[in-house]
C-alpha cells in the first residue's frame, strides 16, 4: 500500500534505505495530492471568454480563484482563437476552450452546447456548483445544465451595457433569458445598480450581494520617477504646459468618448487628451478629430496592458470617461488610486463610488458643455483640494474595493450554496 514502506524490511532485503525512502516519499506526497483533489468540491464556471481576452469579469474570475484555495475550478468558455489550447491550466482554473476559433461562432456554441460538453466534466468528476459570469452567451450555457443536473447556480452581473440594449439583443429569447434570473439559485452583482436589474428580472433565489470588482491597488499606487514621467509626456507630443486629459476605454458608444471630442473644442488649447483603447468607434473617432482641427491635441494610444496603464495614468492630469452606461467602471476606480482627478457620469454603478466633489467629480452625460465646466473647475482647483480627495478616493478603494476582502464575500457566497 503507498506510504505504509518498513525500513526493516528494506534493509533485510539490502535495498538501499534513503533512495527508498525517497521513492516512497514521492509516492505518499503524490497519493495525498490526488486524496486532496478528490475531496475538494468542484466549481464549475460558464464564462463568454477567458484569458487571454481580459475585462473586468475576466479579472474577477481570476483573482477570486487564485485566492480561495478550498475548492477546485473548472471552466467552460468559448475558444475565439484557433491558436488557443483546447484544454490548459490557468492560475486555479482548469479551462477547457469549445468551439472552432471564429468568436461569433463560438460564443453561439457555447450558448447552445455548453452544457453538453458540462454534463461529459460531471460525469467524469462531478461538480457541486455552477458559475455563470454574466447573463449572457454563458448565462444560457449555465441555465441549461442547471435544468439537466439541479446543480446550484450563481448568477455573476457584470454587464456594463445599457440594460434597454441588452434586452434588445435578446427579445427573440426573452422566456428563456428571464429564465437565468428566476432560476439562479444565488446573485452576485458589482454594483447595486445591476442587484437591482437581478431583482427586477425576477431573481428569488437564496442568497443575494452586492460584491464588487477589486483594485490592484500596489500596481496603480506604484511610483515612477520624474524621468519615467517627463520621458512618456514627451512622447504623446504635447506642449510642456499640457493639461493631459486621458481615458481607458472600448471604443463603443455607450463609453461617450465623442463628447470628451467635442469639449476640446471649447477648451484652453493646452488641454489634450490621450486615450487608451480600441473599438468600433476608432476610425469614426479620428475622422472627428481631423474634421474639428485637433489632430495635434489627441492621441489614440491603442490598448494598454494592466502593466502598461498605470505608468500612462501617472503620466498624465485627469481621468474621463463620460458613460452613458456602467456596470461598475473598474477603470474610474484604477486612475484613483493612481491619483487622478476622476471624471464621470452618475449612471449605473458609478454611484457606488464616485461622490461629485468628494471622491471625484460628475460631469451630464452626452453634455460636451457639462465636461468643459468640469475640466476647468478641476485645473483651477488648489493641489491641497486635489489631495484631500485623493485620500477619500483611497479609503473608498481601501474599505471596499480590495481583492482580500472582495474574496472573502465570495467566499461566504459559495460556502452557502455548495451543499
Amino acid at each position: 500500500m503507498i506510504g505504509t514502506c518498513r525500513r526493516s524490511s528494506w534493509t533485510a532485503t539490502g535495498i538501499n534505505w534513503p533512495r527508498k525512502q525517497k521513492r516512497c516519499s514521492a509516492r505518499w506526497r503524490f497519493y495525498q495530492h490526488v486524496c486532496s483533489r478528490m475531496q475538494k468540491k468542484r466549481i464549475l464556471i460558464f464564462s463568454t471568454a477567458y484569458v487571454p481576452f481580459v475585462g473586468g469579469a475576466e479579472v474577477a474570475i481570476r483573482e477570486i480563484t487564485d485566492r480561495i484555495g478550498e475548492y477546485e475550478f473548472v471552466m467552460i468558455t468559448a475558444k475565439m482563437d484557433r491558436k488557443l489550447p483546447s484544454v490548459e491550466t490557468v492560475g486555479n482554473i482548469e479551462v477547457h476552450r469549445i468551439g472552432w476559433g471564429i468568436p461569433m461562432l463560438d460564443k453561439l456554441f457555447l450558448a447552445l452546447f455548453g452544457h453538453v460538453y458540462a454534463l461529459r466534466l460531471h460525469t467524469r468528476r462531478p461538480v457541486s456548483m455552477i458559475w455563470s459570469m454574466m447573463a449572457s452567451y454563458s448565462g444560457f450555457a449555465a441555465l441549461s445544465m442547471k435544468n439537466k443536473t439541479g446543480l446550484p447556480f450563481l448568477l455573476t452581473l457584470q454587464e456594463g451595457d445599457p440594460i434597454e440594449y441588452i434586452m434588445r439583443r435578446v427579445r427573440f429569447v426573452k422566456k428563456r433569458f428571464v429564465k437565468i434570473f428566476t432560476q439562479a439559485d444565488g446573485l452576485q452583482a458589482i454594483s447595486t445598480y445591476l442587484l437591482h436589474w437581478g431583482e427586477q428580472m425576477g431573481f428569488a433565489g437564496i442568497v443575494k450581494e452586492v460584491v464588487p470588482n477589486g483594485v490592484d491597488v500596489e500596481r496603480f499606487t506604484k511610483e515612477y520617477s520624474p524621468s519615467e514621467i517627463e520621458e512618456l509626456r514627451k512622447s504623446f507630443g504635447f506642449p510642456e504646459n499640457a493639461v493631459i486629459l486621458v481615458t481607458a476605454s472600448r471604443l463603443v458608444v455607450k463609453n461617450g468618448i465623442v463628447h470628451v471630442i467635442r469639449a476640446l473644442k471649447d477648451l484652453p488649447e493646452n488641454v489634450c487628451f490621450v486615450i487608451c483603447g480600441t473599438g468600433e468607434l476608432e476610425h469614426d473617432l479620428k475622422d472627428m478629430t481631423q474634421e474639428l482641427g485637433l489632430a495635434s491635441r489627441v492621441v489614440f494610444a491603442g490598448n494598454k496592458s494592466h502593466a502598461e496603464l498605470p505608468k500612462v495614468l501617472k503620466a498624465c492630469d485627469i481621468f474621463i470617461r463620460p458613460s452613458l452606461s456602467e456596470g461598475l467602471g473598474n477603470a474610474f476606480l484604477e486612475a484613483m488610486a493612481a491619483g487622478l482627478p476622476t471624471i464621470g457620469t452618475m449612471v449605473g454603478g458609478i454611484p457606488d463610488f464616485l461622490e461629485d466633489g468628494k471622491t471625484g467629480f460628475a460631469c451630464k452625460p452626452g453634455d460636451p458643455a457639462s465636461i468643459v465646466q468640469v475640466v476647468n473647475t478641476i485645473t483651477r482647483g488648489s493641489v491641497c483640494a486635489k489631495e484631500q480627495m485623493y485620500e477619500r478616493a483611497m479609503k473608498r478603494i481601501e474599505e471596499q474595493y480590495n481583492w482580500p476582502s472582495i474574496c472573502e464575500e465570495m467566499n461566504s457566497i459559495f460556502k452557502t450554496l455548495v451543499p
